[in-house]
């Protein structure tokens, strides 16, 4: 990304004009904004998509000439239906303020995935309506001609239950919504932002083979009456066109607003296989071919997901869902890759001058008494991060106690490496010496401009959840 990610030469009509990323915040201990912008600049990307319209971010921004996609949580939805004083406060708060500051926001997406089909009915009827009231707002404001609005529409909105592209439709109990959506986006000429996931789609469906969701030429095609499917990305693509198509709206402009593959937290969810992923998907946009519903026309953009690592995002779907960085959550390269398609020799940058804690960490004591080692873990676990130990993940293979050790440490630089965060009823020892093993890293975190800790949330019941199935299993294996 020091070579350019987003106004890549456009040498024919049919190529994706511009490639951005997504930059979540849902960390512990975040990459202070001033230093992601850095990273953005360093690396030449000039697309950014936001999930929400936080202060520090959009200051941070200002006048760094890069295009901005501001986000409203869902949780803001139904007020933002209900009420157009609140719509026109929402865009004087966090849209015209920074316009005029010089941060260049060009969209704004209603929600974040608001049709998952895991969260029912509680965001999608408010969406419609959201939008419509901010659309209000933004006339007032003299700034509908400024700024589109957009609605992230998830992975599994559209699908097909044969597998097929040519069946291709979206969920019964969203599709009325759907179609005042399309409506709506038509209306103000604004494009239909869709997230594509092949990791998901192999990880969640058997049909679907790694070699296929990686686009490697060894993988077996797809047959359908429109044609032949080499990859899950087109075949996701064309389900997506057939269902806009079923509601009357076969030349809606598309944006793939989401797409990557994650690093860690399930088997193949590796620095190699995500390497194979973003090269080879990349390769297929610059190719220009399309798919066979929309030969050489592509996407008019599309976003990776995401920027950096976040250890505090929602895994319900999986442990991975907190490692689909390009870069870890410190701004460090995971892997190379070629955006740039072969016009230049640049790699891509870490952050620079990034602070971090003391090179200290807290590991199990093993001259005392473990009986209680377990246990303490997993107590560690639910207000830390301890997806890497999952099953196909980076720390998997750690035996006992030094599952364990990974167990303390995450919960002591969670805690901003606090000498009481390391006792665990005397278990706990710091060390000064780097407990990694191979590709399992003990982080140390950031000195970031605020931390945020899991106690008394959502988040714990996730954890917990997740902990009581898995990682009991994983820190008593041995």
């Amino acid at each position: 990304m020091a070579v350019t990610l987003t106004a890549i030469i456009i040498l024919c009509a049919s190529r994706v004009q511009s490639i951005g990323v997504n930059w979540g915040t849902t960390a512990s201990h975040p990459l202070p904004p001033s230093k992601v912008v850095e990273l953005l600049k360093l690396n030449k990307i000039t697309k950014l998509k936001l999930f929400d319209s936080n202060p520090q971010v959009l200051e941070a921004l200002a006048g760094s000439a890069i295009d901005v996609t501001v986000g409203i949580p869902n949780s803001m939805l139904q007020s933002l239906n209900s009420s157009i004083k609140s719509a026109e406060s929402w865009v004087h708060d966090n849209l015209t303020r920074y316009l005029s500051g010089h941060t260049r926001i060009e969209y704004i997406a209603i929600g974040d995935e608001p049709f998952l089909q895991r969260y029912g009915s509680q965001f999608y009827p408010f969406v419609v309506g959201a939008a419509m009231n901010i659309e209000a707002a933004l006339i007032s404001a003299k700034l509908s001609n400024k700024v589109k609005i957009v609605i992230p529409c998830s992975f599994d909105a559209f699908r097909s239950e044969s597998g097929q592209p040519s069946e291709g439709h979206f969920r019964p109990d969203i599709n009325k919504t759907m179609i005042e959506v399309l409506n709506f986006l038509t209306k103000t000429q604004s494009p239909f932002f869709a997230n594509i996931s092949p990791f998901l789609s192999y990880y969640q469906n058997k049909n679907i083979s790694l070699d296929f969701a990686l686009f490697k030429e060894t993988a077996h095609a797809h047959n359908d009456t429109h044609g032949s499917y080499k990859n899950s990305f087109e075949l996701s693509y064309d389900t997506l066109i057939t269902a806009l198509t079923s509601v009357g709206f076969p030349k809606m402009d598309i944006v793939i607003s989401q797409i990557g593959w994650p690093t860690d937290g399930a088997p193949n969810a590796t620095v190699s296989n995500a390497k194979i992923f973003t090269k080879n998907l990349l390769d297929y946009l610059h190719n220009g071919q399309g798919s066979p519903l929309r030969p050489r026309v592509m996407p008019l953009e599309i976003y990776i997901y995401t920027l950096l690592d976040e250890d505090q995002r929602n895994i319900t779907m999986g442990s991975f869902e907190r490692h689909w960085g390009l870069f870890t959550f410190d701004g460090q390269v995971k892997y190379q890759v070629d955006f740039d398609f072969g016009q230049s020799t640049k790699t891509l940058v870490n952050a620079q001058n990034v602070e971090y804690f003391a090179s200290r960490w807290c590991v199990v004591n093993n001259n005392i008494n473990m009986s209680n080692a377990t246990a303490r873990a997993m107590e560690a676990c639910t207000n830390a991060d301890c997806t890497a130990l999952s099953p196909g993940s980076s720390c998997f293979n750690l035996s006992w106690p030094g599952n364990v050790s990974y167990a303390f440490n995450s919960y002591y630089q969670q805690h901003d490496q606090s000498a009481e965060s390391c006792d665990f009823g005397g278990l706990g020892m710091i060390t000064t010496v780097d407990p990694s093993v191979g590709n399992c890293r003990f982080n140390v975190e950031l000195k970031a401009s605020h931390s945020v800790l899991l106690c008394g949330s959502k988040f714990d019941f996730l954890l917990i959840s997740w902990l009581v199935s898995t990682v009991w299993l994983l820190l008593d294996r041995f």
